[in-house]
Parts: C-alpha cells; sequence; structure tokens
C-alpha cells in the first residue's frame, strides 16, 4: 500500500470512549479504506475524566487514555490503518483542563500547594485577588450546597488520601490538606478523629483547618460572581490553561510531539483555539516543533508538512488570518456554507412573519442576541467581567487623562462592548491590529457608544486605545507592559466564551423562525447565501486554504446534517408549512398548560418542537407503532430539555423549573400520543413522509458539494447513511457499522438505490463513488482550479454549477439547489420528474465543447452541444462528470 499523505485526502470522524474503544475501531479500518477514507479523525485520546464520553475533559497530557486501551491499542490501531494506506489525525485539547474530581495531579498539587506548587502557572489563577477572602488562595467552587450546610450535614471529611496524605472528601471530589497540616494531624495519635464533622468540636477543627488551606471550599453558584481562575467558557469542571507559556506548552505537548515523531499520528485539529492567549503564537510554535519531529518520523509514516487545523467559528465576513499558519478550520464555515445556499431566500420573509406570528415575539435575531449577551454577563460571566474591568482599571490609574475613571465605569462600557461584539475575538497582542480586527472594534464601538451615557465616551475612547491602538513595543519590558497584555488578554479571552455562551448556548434556542440555520458556525439572522457568495468563498478557500477540512455534521452539531436539510426544504413551500403549523399549534392547544408565570410551553418553543418532530421523523417509524413512537418521545424529550435550559427563559440549568419542563414534555408526548388522539401523529407523519424525498434530494446536494469543492471532505461517524439525530448526546449514538459494511459490499448501482433509497444506502454509494473519484484524482480535487458555472434556462435559478481543472483533467458539478422542481412532495423516489429540468444547460467554455465526459456517479453521461451542456434526460437528479483528456 501506497503511504498516506500527511495532509487529508478526505477524513472519518470516530468518537471514542470507554464504550468504543480503539480496538474496536481497528475492525473498521477496512471498511474505512473501502469508502475512500484517507485518515481516520480520532476524537482526543489523552486520559479523561472517568466516564467521559467525549475527551475534552482531560485530565493528563503524558499517555494515552487507559480506558480507551492506553498506548498499545493506538499501535495497533495505527498498525491497522498504515497496512491499509490510512493515516491518524487527533483532535488535541491546549485550552483547558478537567478538574472535577481528584483525577488531575496537577490540579491537586495547585490545591496542595498553592503558589507553590510548580503547576500554580500551568492554570490562569488570580493569585491576587481584590477579594480579602482569596487573597493568595484560589476559589473551589465545587460544593452543591453552601458551605456552612456541607460542613453542619457531615458531607465534608478528612481522609488519608492525596499528594500530602491527607484531604477533605467531599462524595467522589478530593481536596488535598497542605503537607504542614496534613503532617501534623497525621502524627497526631486523634487527629482525624479530633475533626470528625460529627461533633460541634470537630466541626470547628474542621472549619479551622479548612481555613488556613490554599483555597477556600464554596458553594458552585459563587462562580458566576467570585471565581478567580479561567475556566472554559463558564464550565467550573475545566480550568483554563496557560499554553502561551514555554513551559507549560511543553509538558503538555511533549506526547503529542512524540506520537507525531513516531509517525503514530500525521496532524492534530485544535480545540477551541481562541481561548488560548496568543493563537497566533501558538499556532506557529506548534508547527515549528512539529516540523522539528518530522525529522525523526520513521520511512513508513506520511512525510511532508505537518498537518494542522483548528476548531474555530467565524462570523459572516471574517476570515481566518493566513499568518497563523494553519491547514485552515475544521469545517464550521463550510458547514454554514452548503447550509445557507440550500436555503431558498425567497423564503425568508413569509418565515420571519410567521415566526413573529406564533412565538408572539417582535425580536428578530439580532434583537435576540443582544438581550442574551446582557444576560450571560449578568448571570454566568460576572466574575470574568470584574476580572477584565480589573485589569483595565488598573491601566487608567497609572495614566494622568484617565486615572479618574472608576472601576464601575470602565466595567459598564466593556460590557457594552462585549455585547456588540460581531465576532468570537480580535488577535492584536504587542504588534498594530490587522484591518479585520480594526473593523471588528470600530462596529463593537458604535453599537456601545449608542447604549453608552455620554459620560462614558472618554472611556470608551481610552478602552478602543489599550485594547488595539496602543504600540505595546513602545513600552519598555517590565509592569507597564505586562498590564497592557495582561488587560488585551483578558478581554480577548473573555470576548470568546460570551460569544459562544450568549448565541449559541442561548439565543439559537430562543429564536426559531427555521432551526436549519441555528448551527454551530451558522447565524440564525443570515437566512440564506447566494450562489456567488457560495462560489466565491469556495474559490477562496482553494486559493488559501486548499486542506482545510469540510464538515456537515460534527459532534458538537444541535441538529442531524439530513435533519437540516428537511428544514431547509421548508424554505421552498414557505405558505405551506405556515397553513400546516398553524393547524398543528391550534388543534394542540388544549394540551399548553396555564402556569401562574405563563403558558407551558411558550408559544415559540411549542412551534420548535413542531419543526423537531417533523424534521427528524425516523423514516421508519410508523404512528401506529406505540412503542417505537414512545422510544422516539424520549429521544425528543432529551432535545426539548436541553433547549429549555439552554434559552435560560422559563428554565435552566442552574435551577430548573420542574413544572415548566413537565408540562413541555407533557405537551410533546401528546403530540405523538396515539392513545390520547392518533390524528395528531398521524398528520405530523404525513407532513414528514410528504417532504421526506425532496428533502434526501437536498442532502445528496449537500453531500456532492462537500466532496467536490475545494477542501478536505470530513465525515462524522455514522453519516455515510441518513443523520437525524439531535442534539448532543444523541449525536454520539453508537452506529451500526454491521449495516453500513453489509450495504457497501452489495454494490447497488446509485441508479437503483433512488428507487429505494430510505435506508441510506443511496448516501453512502454516493459517497464511495466521489471518494474514489478523489482518490483516483487528487490533484484535481485539491488543487484544481474553480469556476462557477451560470445554469441558464428552465430551473436554472434552482441549480448550483461549477467546473474544477487541474492539467488534462476536469470536473464539472451540477446540483440543485432547490429540490421541489424535480422531486414534488410525497414522490416515493429520488428520480427526477420528466419535466423537472425543462430546457435547463450548463454553458461551458469553448475549449471544453468537444469532450468526452464520464458520469462518476453511474449512467451515461449528457452529450453538450454548443449550447452547453443539457441537464435534462440524465436520469440522475445530481451531476458530476468527470475529464481526462482535451
Amino acid at each position: 500500500m501506497t503511504a498516506a499523505r500527511t495532509a487529508p485526502r478526505a477524513t472519518y470522524r470516530l468518537q471514542f470512549h470507554a464504550g468504543f474503544t480503539l480496538d474496536d475501531a481497528v475492525g473498521l479500518v477496512p471498511y474505512l479504506a473501502r469508502l475512500g477514507i484517507s485518515h481516520l479523525y480520532a476524537s482526543p485520546l489523552l486520559p479523561a475524566a472517568p466516564g467521559s464520553t467525549h475527551g475534552y475533559d482531560v485530565t493528563a497530557t503524558d499517555a494515552i487514555n487507559p480506558a480507551l486501551g492506553g498506548e498499545p491499542a493506538l499501535r495497533r490501531l495505527v498498525a491497522a490503518l498504515r497496512a491499509e494506506g490510512l493515516g491518524l489525525l487527533l483532535d488535541i485539547v491546549p485550552n483547558h483542563m478537567g478538574v472535577d474530581g481528584p483525577h488531575n495531579p496537577w490540579w491537586q498539587d495547585v490545591l496542595a500547594r498553592g503558589r507553590d506548587s510548580r503547576f500554580s502557572g500551568f492554570f490562569d489563577i488570580d493569585w491576587e485577588s481584590a477579594d480579602p477572602a482569596l487573597a493568595g488562595r484560589m476559589l473551589a467552587p465545587f460544593l452543591g450546597r453552601p458551605y456552612g450546610e456541607a460542613l453542619a450535614e457531615g458531607e465534608l471529611t478528612l481522609v488519608a488520601e492525596g499528594p500530602t496524605g491527607l484531604s477533605v472528601a467531599y462524595f467522589d471530589n478530593r481536596f488535598p490538606i497542605r503537607e504542614e497540616d496534613a503532617r501534623g494531624i497525621l502524627e497526631a495519635r486523634d487527629g482525624l478523629a479530633d475533626h470528625d464533622p460529627r461533633s460541634l468540636d470537630g466541626a470547628a477543627r474542621l472549619h479551622a483547618l479548612l481555613e488556613r488551606q490554599h483555597y477556600r471550599l464554596a458553594w458552585w453558584r459563587t462562580a458566576t460572581d467570585e471565581i478567580n481562575w479561567r475556566r472554559f467558557f463558564d464550565v467550573t469542571g475545566l480550568a483554563g490553561l496557560r499554553a502561551e507559556d514555554p513551559a507549560v506548552f511543553d509538558a503538555t505537548h511533549e506526547l503529542i510531539l512524540r506520537l507525531y515523531a513516531e509517525g503514530l499520528i500525521d496532524g492534530v485539529r485544535i480545540d477551541h483555539v481562541d481561548g488560548l492567549a496568543d493563537p497566533a503564537g501558538y499556532c506557529r510554535r506548534l508547527r515549528r516543533r512539529m516540523r522539528q519531529e518530522s525529522t525523526r518520523r520513521p520511512a513508513g509514516a506520511p512525510q511532508g508538512e505537518p498537518y494542522i487545523v483548528v476548531e474555530k467559528i467565524l462570523a459572516g465576513g471574517e476570515e481566518l488570518p493566513k499568518r497563523w499558519g494553519t491547514d485552515g478550520t475544521t469545517g464550521y464555515d463550510f458547514m454554514d456554507q452548503v447550509g445557507g445556499v440550500l436555503h431558498d431566500a425567497a423564503g425568508e420573509a413569509p418565515l420571519s412573519a410567521l415566526w413573529r406570528e406564533v412565538s408572539g415575539s417582535e425580536r428578530d435575531f439580532a434583537a435576540e442576541e443582544i438581550v442574551a449577551r446582557q444576560q450571560i454577563l449578568r448571570d454566568n460571566l460576572a466574575a470574568e467581567l470584574d476580572a477584565c474591568a480589573r485589569a483595565l482599571h488598573h491601566l487608567a490609574r497609572g495614566h494622568l487623562r484617565s486615572r479618574d475613571f472608576s472601576f464601575n465605569a470602565i466595567r459598564r462600557v466593556t460590557a457594552q462592548l462585549l455585547v456588540h461584539f460581531p465576532v468570537y475575538r480580535i488577535y492584536v497582542r504587542a504588534g498594530q491590529p490587522s484591518a479585520q480586527d480594526e473593523a471588528v472594534l470600530r462596529q463593537a464601538a458604535e453599537g456601545a457608544r449608542a447604549r453608552l451615557h455620554p459620560s462614558d465616551h472618554a472611556v470608551l475612547a481610552h478602552l478602543l486605545f489599550w485594547l488595539a491602538e496602543e504600540r505595546v513595543r513602545d513600552h519598555a519590558p517590565g509592569a507597564a507592559r505586562q498590564a497592557l497584555l495582561r488587560a488585551r488578554q483578558r478581554f480577548q479571552q473573555l470576548s470568546s466564551p460570551t460569544a459562544a455562551k450568549s448565541v449559541e448556548d442561548t439565543a439559537f434556542y430562543r429564536y426559531g423562525r427555521l432551526l436549519s440555520r441555528n448551527e454551530v458556525g451558522s447565524h440564525p439572522g443570515h437566512f440564506a447565501l447566494s450562489p456567488g457568495g457560495f462560489h466565491a468563498a469556495a474559490a477562496a478557500r482553494g486559493r488559501d486554504f486548499p486542506d482545510a477540512l469540510l464538515a456537515t455534521a460534527t459532534h458538537d452539531h444541535k441538529r442531524g446534517e439530513d435533519l437540516r436539510m428537511r428544514l431547509a426544504l421548508l424554505s421552498e413551500m414557505p405558505d405551506e408549512w405556515a397553513g400546516f403549523l398553524r393547524g398543528i399549534l391550534g388543534r394542540a392547544a388544549g394540551l399548553v398548560r396555564a402556569l401562574p408565570d405563563g403558558p407551558a410551553p411558550e408559544p415559540g418553543e411549542a412551534a420548535m418542537a413542531v419543526q423537531m418532530i417533523v424534521a427528524a421523523w425516523p423514516l421508519d417509524l410508523d404512528p401506529a407503532d406505540g412503542a417505537g413512537l414512545a422510544a422516539w418521545a424520549e429521544r425528543l424529550e432529551g432535545w426539548q430539555r436541553k433547549a429549555m435550559r439552554e434559552a435560560k427563559r422559563r428554565s435552566g440549568w442552574a435551577m430548573p423549573d420542574e413544572a415548566y419542563e413537565q408540562a413541555a414534555h407533557a405537551f410533546l408526548h401528546g403530540l405523538l400520543d396515539r392513545a390520547a388522539g392518533p390524528d395528531l401523529p398521524r398528520d405530523l407523519h404525513g407532513f414528514a413522509r410528504r417532504i421526506a424525498a425532496p428533502a434526501a434530494l437536498k442532502s445528496l446536494s449537500q453531500a456532492v458539494l462537500r466532496l467536490t469543492v475545494p477542501g478536505a471532505p470530513d465525515l462524522y461517524q455514522g453519516t455515510e447513511f441518513w443523520d437525524f439525530s439531535l442534539v448532543d448526546p444523541d449525536n454520539r449514538r453508537p452506529v451500526d457499522y454491521a449495516a453500513r459494511q453489509a450495504a457497501l459490499a452489495q454494490e447497488r448501482p446509485l441508479e437503483a438505490l433512488l428507487e429505494d433509497w430510505q435506508d441510506g444506502a443511496v448516501k453512502q454509494r454516493l459517497i464511495h463513488r466521489l471518494l474514489r473519484g478523489r482518490q483516483a484524482s487528487p490533484a484535481l480535487f485539491r488543487d484544481g482550479s474553480y469556476e462557477p458555472l451560470a445554469p441558464q434556462g428552465g430551473v436554472g435559478e434552482g441549480v448550483l454549477g461549477f467546473l474544477r481543472r487541474q492539467g488534462e483533467e476536469a470536473l464539472l458539478v451540477a446540483v440543485p439547489r432547490l429540490s421541489l422542481p424535480l422531486v414534488p412532495l410525497g414522490a416515493g423516489s429520488l428520480r427526477p420528474r420528466a419535466e423537472g429540468w425543462g430546457d435547463t444547460t450548463l454553458p461551458l467554455p469553448a475549449e471544453l465543447a468537444g469532450r468526452r465526459w464520464r458520469c462518476l456517479l453511474g449512467g451515461v453521461a449528457p452529450v453538450a452541444s454548443a449550447a452547453g451542456l443539457p441537464l435534462a434526460g440524465h436520469g440522475l437528479p445530481l451531476l458530476v462528470l468527470h475529464s481526462s483528456a482535451g
């Protein structure tokens, strides 16, 4: 077998955990190779919290997780991959570590030794807290109830465990006692008994002991207002790492670099790059170090430049900085673009009006986002906002012109900047801001200025100067320079979680015009993308990041890739959808409960539930199957519970409103309860069946685009069949690989599968054929030009076409953006109806007029004429043609 390239041709993402180990993946390697994959793309493999199903709560960096089989299992998997000519990409987590529990030895050492721990600088801890109770100490907000109650109830006890030999046990967690205290208690004859909280004297001694520790145990709710160390977003169980420190980088990357040097991995995906203090510096350092290790890679391992991609959310118009030296993003930007271009822009106005009608809200998404950002800064990230404002206040005190700016004024202005920030963050450190960063700050400042009292405008001007305009290099190394860098870092590492928590984890669950646009990397206010916009993005990617990943499903997606396409189809039929939704909500009005604080569920949440039912209805679920309906309703209930709590309106993770949630669940189950009334589930199923085939065609268009435009396609586990998964953890359910292996082995032609498409084999066959095409012509797919084509006549506006050329080879692609002209509602087949294409033609460059084409999807390729390539009469609803000679 020929060794794989370091950069992938196509990846397949697997989620590893104790229930699916590295050895479990070994048996899948031949299937992945036959499918046409070049690289397996692994979720994090380092030790994680016990029971973790995702691996992002890393607890150590010096080993492969024993729960996954350890390094021996990794070597077995890599041997199997190499035998098939495949490579391995690894997801790494440099921004944070899991600290909820006793499993992280670095964190335990910091708790035990405080600032004297050799690891105290590894975590982003403010040891100089303004709170006297935390001076030289760190907050440990891990108690499930207020500290005094936990102590009085005997939930805190001493045990002879931990790095100093003595710890406070709180259920499964452990908080080490500092060495000098531990030694005295362990040497005393009744040391442990003297601190038994079951007696008043024992509880008093235990409290006095805890007051002397390097941490202050506290109720988890105190974290919002008082935490003095950086977390991942607002997750107290994930502590931020200072990866910008060379010592921290070396310690956290030693194993990863060794795995690369030994040829066990071929590249990395960097999780949440915006959480790092200096993403550009980090990425460049990682590439430099991986290049150094390249010389040690064995001959049988892929050679070439290290492959590095970043998880990065790009806002509309935002570009990934090329100066970072990465190969691109993990594909959220493509997921947004392909989703947008497959929506019908004509549906925006009627669906917006429908949402205002059924939800009773006049807010558009931009207004919802503003409200959500204000709430998140108030209720979730108040301590982080305080820390940022203190850093800026410190700067203000150092200048005569700003010394009178109060902390509260600076906090007010900082909050308004964050409320109006249009991207995750900017990247200004010591140098001048980029044009992109200047534009971002200008937009945020305009929004903030409009909301601030004129008396705060001077504060705003100074903040903008400190955040971007002041030259750090004008300061000699010392306190002033460090203070400016620290203030910028605080702001940039706060704007990212503010955006993520406000937009993806709050406003996405409040605004439901069309939930297919409420996806990671997308912006619900941007309803559709024009063909021209899609072409421009594809051409730019081919020019700047030809090896960037192209994703349509991930471990973090809100809705499965094919579920989103069912919803996208509603943009082509807004009036019919509006009539159906009004009818269902009217007939289900009796299922809505009246609670003292309003209806349950709220009208908007009821409308979103109906969207999810028709979009996620399993293709093989009959409404007469009571047991099947009940099981599926349980899955939907999991989505609904998360949606209500993330929305943070009537319920939430911190304080769930059980009465509201139970009423909303009853509404959901009532829609699907045959015993209560068979008409509702029957009609919901009927609508889902009517949209299923044209939506499936839209899904196939999405798959073709992912596999043919510039970039490396990424398949998320199991999505080579239909993907109607819900938000995590539903999208991480076990995959039936036996069915997928059997379907691929049958080698049924795509044309036949268009008739029998419900089991998903048609999607797998399409993916397989195009992956084989990529394998046969790698230079064409990676380096080929990208030339938009403008379909003419017939349904031309509903078709997306382009040409790619490299040397003697050419690839021609035409897919329907709009499905209904080809496959009508209620169709049983995915074959285009005879009159569907009409006289639609694809004009070609004159030099290609005499070309002979081969259809990569099967069937007979149409013959081009002087007028162009006719799309009718082909027999397939999608066109992917290849030519290798002039």
